[in-house]
């Protein structure tokens, strides 16, 4: 142990030598009655976490193995510790970042906390009951079902996602507690760090900092601390610090209210933009405190950004401004990387967010129905560019807004994370709840029960209060006649996804905003049907398959039926009969169908004319392997569904839409700072490689906009691309459009008129790999639709994808797993060819 230095903290994470066991409900109400428990009882295990977490270390528990109801146990955790030698006067402090959900503490056999918010933060000044050694602290988290036992008034309305009504009193996740869609492994036990604190006499009490854009363009920085009583005799002065690029600013923090503050102002500060639009530019945070005769303490706040954000709500709309451009949010909404422990390194968080911006994706929303992340999180969207919608973790249910002790809870809660969002620029909206408008509305409920006086009034107070430079949003479906509108404030659009409706109902639905939209069971690469239960011989009508399928509680489908009627609309298949006499074309189709459908939707939503302000896939990431709502699966590996928004949700992209009668439309679509001059060919081909028309043309398009052009426009004669008149056989079966800069081609985008087929026949597909450049090379002669590559050992830069007639693509592999010593091995497949492609390898 390092023992620390003058003026600085010295904090210990109580990580290894834990120890667990499980009671029935009420079996030790004490430390002292563990004594009874057998010795087999307890499990020992390598670190620190939830219940379900340490077992899972132990190996005594997972996700694959028979499920486990953590809530209808007690769980007891201990463990002992030694503190350094100290004065016996001197504070010392235990810290918990979260305990999951109702919990008591005892230090040394004294009860020293009791807690029922799993997302509060706990410190408590223990000196008076430390020994030198072998102190023993002993944690009992009760049997959540136990307590949801006790009688308490009904809510208004019932919520189909969770079986346990009351729940709403208790502020824990519903992660593992809504059967249906997430694993069952619900959160007991530590979901944070447990610590031991020595803290100096003088330090920086509650140090704060915060950043504006003003409408003129100046750039302020607010920061503020307390110091300990008597310790102006030691503190000289204390300055704020600003840095960027090797240049610096300063100034000193008066006293003013018993705390010191101080504003730095900057004329024309560096902006933070999402990435989409520009760069996100971030400065470094100091204060100092000058002691005499001492060096300096130094306190560093996360980096802080100048950016001004507005909801801009004219006409019942709901459309984001950052630094006064509108801009398009797309993303999706973010999922715990483990939820297990709930817990991540920050390198696996910064990954994943750089995995959802190389997407094209410039918005994340953490949802009410998943837990408060934490720092590392919010820095990795600053330093990337991402902008984040925060919820309060609350979700669908009516709140007992009326209880002292719930308010109080809430209000503790509130105070906590707002202090942890302030100052990060990536945060662009905080909203009240996930759908719980929606909820009570759809359920029946009287209009005047939709809202909630808590989302409402109360912690949109607090939000203005603390950060009044976020805009404030009641509940994540909110506006309009009805909650889930499509056409007014946000909403949870699934016209096209669950409600089955047509494609053209993203353009019909005049979406405004969709917070979440496009859940379907998303159909994994091979590699990870291998790690499901069953592995590869698992087919999709199998229990151990279905169990890992999303569903509604009160619905007689799930998300696999609704993918399957696209499968079938789009493609004129029988997916019943396609599974069952051909399940791996059926998977491989199945894999393909629902990217398909969400970048249709996008190309939509992202055209100029389109008055949609922004739209969040249901997950971003699965939360354990199968057909989930995820675009990626639960490691991160890409799905299909990923690669095709890829394609589509760039800040520079070219897309078409099919225009009925008028024909088809390209939409080039530019959101850099810079204006693009690009250069834009058209090719019409017949029978999958005749080629039957081809049109160059220059295109200028203006900084952060967007320009669209009817193809009719460029052809020399009449030709029926979008085959709305039918006279005859369609003439095109494929429109192709690239788009160049200096010869280099930065997007394409394909059309398939009439009646789209899929069926098999020869293409030319060739596949070399190039070991110097690490790269494949593909190549066809005929149009080749969804080209799969299946690689060992690595996975590809882009994947399902379609490549044009006589063309050719070069595609990164990067490797995934150690290198195993064997050539280089794997096979190229598109779905219209008669069978996959072995890939070349130079000897």
């Amino acid at each position: 142990m390092t023992p620390a230095a003058p003026g600085e903290r010295q904090r210990v994470a109580l990580v290894e030598g834990w120890r667990l066991c499980a009671t029935e409900p009420g079996r030790c109400a004490s430390p002292q009655q563990l004594e009874e428990l057998p010795a087999e009882a307890w499990v020992s295990a390598p670190r620190l976490g939830t219940a379900a977490a340490m077992l899972r270390g132990a190996g005594r528990w997972s996700l694959d193995g028979p499920p486990r109801r953590f809530d209808a146990e007690d769980w007891w955790f201990c463990t002992s510790f030694d503190v350094p030698a100290r004065d016996p006067a001197e504070p010392f402090w235990l810290g918990f970042d979260g305990l999951a959900t109702v919990a008591e503490v005892w230090l040394n056999g004294q009860l020293i906390l009791r807690s029922s918010n799993m997302y509060l933060v706990h410190e408590c000044e223990v000196s008076a009951h430390l020994k030198p050694a072998a102190n023993q602290l002993a944690i009992r988290f009760q049997a959540l079902d136990a307590v949801l036992g006790e009688k308490r008034p009904r809510p208004r309305w019932r919520t189909p996602m969770v079986v346990q009504q009351q729940l709403r009193w208790h502020r824990t996740t519903l992660l593992g507690r809504t059967p249906g869609w997430s694993p069952s492994a619900s959160p007991v036990g530590p979901v944070g760090g447990i610590w031991w604190e020595r803290r100096p006499t003088l330090r920086l009490l509650d140090p704060q900092v915060s950043s504006t854009l003003d409408p003129a363009g100046r750039g302020h920085v607010r920061a503020s601390c307390g110091l300990p009583p008597g310790a102006g005799d030691e503190v000289d002065r204390v300055e704020l610090e600003l840095a960027r690029g090797g240049e610096g600013w300063r100034t000193p923090l008066a006293p003013r209210n018993g705390r010191f503050e101080a504003m730095l102002s900057l004329d024309h500060p560096a902006l933070w933009w999402p990435h989409t639009h520009g760069e996100p530019a971030l400065y470094e945070v100091r204060l100092l405190v000058h002691r005499r005769g001492a060096a300096p303490l130094v306190h560093a706040f996360s980096p802080i950004g100048f950016r001004r954000v507005e909801s801009d709500t004219s006409g019942g709309r709901f459309h984001l401004r950052v630094n006064g451009v509108p801009v398009f949010c797309r993303g999706a909404c973010w999922t715990p990387l483990d939820p297990v422990s709930l817990v991540s390194a920050p390198s696996s968080l910064r990954a994943a967010v750089q995995q959802a911006r190389d997407a094209g994706m410039n918005m994340l929303r953490v949802g009410g129905t998943m837990v408060y992340e934490g720092t590392p999180f919010f820095e990795a969207c600053d330093a990337l560019g991402v902008l984040v919608w925060q919820e309060f973790m609350f979700a669908n249910m009516d709140y007992p807004e009326q209880d002292a002790g719930f308010l109080d809870s809430v209000r503790a809660e509130a105070a906590q994370q707002l202090a942890r969002w302030r100052g990060h620029p990536c945060i662009a909206v905080v909203c009240g709840n996930s759908e719980a408008e929606q909820q009570a509305a759809m359920w029946g409920a009287p209009r005047e029960l939709w809202s909630q006086g808590l989302f409402d009034t109360t912690l949109r107070g607090w939000v203005e209060a603390a950060l009044p430079e976020v805009p404030y949003w009641p509940s994540s479906a909110h506006g309009g006649a009805f909650p889930h509108q499509a056409d007014a404030g946000t909403a949870s659009y699934y016209g096209v996804g669950a409600y089955l409706r047509p494609l053209d109902d993203a353009r019909r639905s005049d979406l405004s905003f969709a917070t979440e939209c496009l859940a379907f069971a998303n159909v994994p690469d091979e590699r990870t049907v291998g790690r499901m239960p069953g592995g590869h011989a698992l087919r999709v009508h199998h229990p151990a398959w279905k169990e890992r399928t999303p569903r509604d509680l009160s619905a007689g489908w799930d998300f696999e039926d609704v993918r399957d009627h696209y499968l079938a609309s789009l493609w004129g298949l029988d997916p019943v009969r396609l599974r069952s006499v051909d399940h791996d074309r059926y998977l491989a189709l199945s894999r393909v169908v629902t990217g398909e459908v969400m970048a249709a939707a996008f190309s939509e939503w992202r055209r100029p004319a389109s008055r949609c302000g922004g739209a969040l896939v249901w997950f971003l990431r699965d939360l354990w392997a199968g057909a989930g709502w995820g675009l990626v699966d639960d490691a991160g590996r890409p799905k299909a569904c990923y690669h095709a928004l890829q394609r589509t949700l760039q800040p520079v992209a070219v897309l078409l839409t099919d225009e009925g009668m008028n024909g088809v439309a390209v939409h080039v679509i530019n959101e850099r700072a810079s204006p693009l001059s690009c250069e834009l060919t058209l090719r019409l081909y017949g029978n999958g490689e005749t080629l039957v028309a081809e049109a160059g043309f220059p295109l200028a398009v203006p900084a952060r906009s967007g320009v669209s052009h009817a193809l009719a426009e460029r052809l020399s004669g009449f030709t029926d691309v979008s085959y709305a008149y039918r006279f005859g056989p369609p003439p095109v079966s494929l429109v192709h459009v690239t788009m160049a800069v200096q010869g280099e081609t930065i997007g394409e985008a394909f059309h398939f008129p009439g009646e789209r087929s899929l069926a098999p026949q020869e293409l030319g597909l060739e596949a070399r790999f190039d070991p110097a450049r690490g790269e494949l090379h593909l190549s066809t002669t005929r149009c080749a639709q969804f080209v799969h590559i299946d690689v060992d050992e690595h996975q590809p830069a882009d994947n399902d994808f379609h490549l044009a007639p006589g063309a050719s693509r070069r595609i990164a592999l990067r490797r995934v797993s150690a290198p195993s010593g064997r050539a280089l091995k794997g096979s190229v497949w598109a779905a219209n060819a008669i069978r996959p492609v072995a890939i070349s390898v130079p000897t």
